[in-house]
Order: structure tokens, then sequence, then C-alpha cells
């Protein structure tokens, strides 16, 4: 039985021609084979084709699901996109990311075909110039690509939203974000201490972070809709650097709530304070109980990005004199002797989600130079 080469290929190689019309030739049509990627034979066991694509390079520890010429197809025949089409050119390779190539990945990972809309959305979206994806993949820090999901494509996917959405929920999430980590490493061409340099790397390296809104629980507009205008199905990605948990018992008012998040996610080893780092966003997650109180006295998110904003500083005497004089020398202490986790407080991407027994917040911080990026998935 043979499967379908996951890696890019530089030269197409038709097949053998299958059952696909076309036409383009005339009123009667004529057989073509829309797949271009090369056939390898394999072992279709699952535990003899993950060894053999280990060998290949293709795999990531995990058991793959062989992507075989019918499981591609059947993939491919429940979306209505061109297999051949270039969605994006990723870096550090530049390689040509077809939905072809997408597929593939997405078939290898476990996820279903109903996410392919939501996978090109998504590799669009880490394709953005401003996103970097360059450095992301390239760079020594911990980074992957977070995918916060907004509209009633949550429910048809089951993207988790309420309690363990960030990790341990049972849903398609880990395979439809181990898909984007698969086209990250086969297509784009991240190879660990080669193309990529990550010093201790992350499990988000593996399954990414894919995460929607409880839209029915938050006080305020959807993520999507309040950064790009985007009602319904969208995907944000923001470049991730591993989540950190706050726990907060002893907070009764929604400044109070604020401020233990915004005071917790400044601490001075993030890459939002290092002078190697000229700007920064960071994530948070605030759970559905906590976000009512918050909105009854602050309906406006911005003014809940001021708060955090604010919070989420040090004072520039509290860091080591090398650390201080760098930041110095770059304008970044501000007239009250602080310096900022952010430039300002719309690069605090706020999303409400997580379960209902409250306590907790989620901080998710930025990579740096990443910046964070929404598109409509269609």
């Amino acid at each position: 039985m043979s499967i379908v080469t996951i890696a890019p290929s530089h030269t197409k190689v038709q097949a053998p021609p299958k059952q696909l019309v076309s036409r383009d030739c005339g009123p009667d049509g004529c057989e073509i084979d829309w797949l271009a990627s090369p056939r390898r034979e394999a072992d279709l066991d699952i535990a003899n084709f993950t060894a053999f694509a280990m060998e290949q390079g293709w795999g990531d520890g995990l058991p793959l699901v062989p992507p075989t010429e019918t499981r591609v197809r059947t993939f491919l025949s429940l979306n209505h996109r061109y297999p051949d089409e270039v969605i994006a050119h990723l870096p550090p390779m530049r390689a040509e990311c077809t939905v072809e190539k997408i597929v593939i990945n997405a078939v290898m990972a476990g996820a279903p075909p109903e996410s392919l809309p939501l996978l090109i959305a998504a590799v669009e979206a880490v394709a953005d110039p401003d996103f970097e994806l360059y450095g992301m993949n390239a760079t020594t820090a911990s980074v992957a690509p977070a995918m916060f999901i907004n509209g009633p494509i949550r429910h048809r996917l089951g993207i988790p939203f309420k309690h363990g959405c960030f990790g341990g929920a049972a849903s398609s999430a880990a395979a439809i974000g181990r898909a984007l980590r698969l086209i990250m490493r086969n297509v784009a061409g991240q190879v660990v201490g080669v193309t990529s340099q990550s010093t201790f790397g992350s499990p988000a390296r593996i399954s990414s972070l894919c995460v929607g809104e409880w839209e029915e629980r938050s006080p305020w507009a959807p993520l999507a809709e309040r950064r790009a205008g985007i009602k319904g199905d969208a995907v944000t990605t923001f470049g991730g650097m591993g989540t950190m948990n706050i726990l907060d018992t002893t907070s009764q008012k929604p400044a109070e709530f604020l401020e233990m998040i915004g005071k917790s996610a400044a601490y001075a080893g993030t890459n939002g304070f290092s002078p190697a780092v000229p700007f920064c966003e960071v994530f948070v997650a605030i759970n559905p109980i906590c976000a009512e109180i918050i909105g009854k006295e602050m309906p406006d998110i911005e003014d809940v990005q001021a708060v955090l904003w604010r919070n989420a500083s040090l004072p520039a005497d509290w860091l080591e004199h090398l650390h201080r004089g760098q930041l110095e020398d770059q304008g970044r202490i501000r007239a009250d002797g602080r310096v900022y986790l952010t430039p300002e407080p719309k690069d605090v991407v706020v999303m409400v989600c997580g379960g209902t027994g409250g306590l907790h917040a989620a901080v998710v911080h930025s990579f740096g130079t990443s910046l964070t990026q929404t598109r409509a998935i269609v």
C-alpha cells in the first residue's frame, strides 16, 4: 500500500491517473490526478508506519496515521479546496505550503476533515510577515503558535473552551494543534537543533495550544470581533511561550482581580522585559466567574486592558544594573520610573475561557516580535 509523501517537493511528480474528472479539457471531461506528492511504499500498521516516519524525519514521537491516498482524498472530498492551491510560503525554508500538504499532515496528526478550513486560516495567519514566523521557528526561545478560536466552529469541532481547555479536555483540539505543528516541521522545515535552536522547547511544540473562547459567558465582544471586526468563525494566532497559572483566592473586586493577574504576569525574565526584544504582547485568559464580576464594573474591554497593563510593570531600580542600563538606553523606562511588559494597553490580549470553579487566571507570554494575527475561517 502506498502513502503520500509528507515533505514538500520542488518537482511535482504525477501519479497514475485516478477517477477524478476535469471539464477543462472539454464538455466530456477527462480523468486527472489532483495529487502532486510522490508516493512511497510503507507498512500501514500504526507502529511500523510511525517508526518509518521517524526514520524519514516526518514524525514528532507520537503515533502517526498513515496518509494513504484514500485518507487524503477523503479528507479533500469533504472540503471545497483544490489540493494544489498554494496557501503560503513558510519559513525558515520558505517552502510552498499547498492545501495538499496541509491535508497530508492533518491526516497524520489524526485531525478531522472538518478542521481543514481552520487549519488553512491558521496557516494564512502565521504566514503573515508581522507574525514573524521565521524568527519563531528558528529562535532559541520556547515559542510555538497558539490558536484561539471564535464562532460556531467551536461547537462543530468540539474545541474546548470550558474546564480543562488548555489541556486535559478530551477533544479534537490536540490533533488540530498537532497538525499545525507537523506542518511547521515537515513543510516549513523546523528541525530541532538544525533550523530550530530552541534551548528547551515546549510541549506546545508537539500539539500547539488550540482553545476556544467561551463567548456565551463573556461580558465583552468576542476576541476576533474586537481585534479584526470578524463576526463568526475566526482564528487568532499568538506566538506563545507557554502557560502561566495564576491563583487568587482573596480578591473581591474587579480591580483586585486584575491587579493580581497583572503583577503576576510581570516577572523580570519574560521576553517582554528583555533589552533584546523591542516590543511584546501578552495573552490573558479570564475565567467566566471572574469575567462576570469584572464586566459589571468594566463593560469596556479597554478599561480591563488598561488596569492589567498598568499592573504588568516593574520598577526599573528593581532590575539588575546592566539590564536596567540597556532598557534605559532604549528609552523604555517611563517617567514614573517603571518598565512596562507591553508598549500599550491594547497589546494585552484578553479572552474569556476556562471552568466555572473560578479562582484561576492564565497568562501566555509572547515571543516578542511576533504580532498576533486574526483571520476569518471560510
